[in-house]
């Protein structure tokens, strides 16, 4: 699993970390029950501080997409692919709406968006 950490970036370097893990959960390269590297083995080789990476752990067991269990570490959560409940549905359309509608002052279109949204990137 690539990470690439950004030092310059306006992102808070654990919510770059969290972003690329749930990219990679996305992507299918890494499954439920798959380890995750330790706090201290990841940021030793992002080299980045060890809370950092403990927060952005945090933050994914939050969204339910890792399990962090004392003295085992951390994997991908077993549901960490599944349908979005209502109220999860809920929430990403309100994180969404924001940049949909700055979307349409840049005047994109739905064609437009859908094409970002399958190719992923920008």
């Amino acid at each position: 699993m690539y990470i690439e950490i950004d030092e310059t970036s306006s992102v808070p370097v654990y919510l770059q970390l969290a972003n690329q893990i749930i990219y990679h959960i996305a992507e299918g390269n890494v499954v439920p029950y798959d380890p995750l590297p330790s706090g201290r083995a990841f940021a030793k080789s992002l080299q980045i501080n060890m809370h950092t990476v403990n927060k952005a752990y945090h933050y994914l067991e939050e969204k339910q997409l890792i399990l962090v269990q004392p003295k085992s570490g951390a994997i991908i959560h077993p549901d960490a692919l599944k349908a979005a409940t209502k109220v999860e549905r809920e929430e990403l359309m309100s994180r969404l709406k924001p940049i949909i509608d700055e979307a349409k002052c840049k005047q994109l279109d739905v064609a437009d968006l859908l094409k970002l949204i399958e190719k992923g990137e920008g």
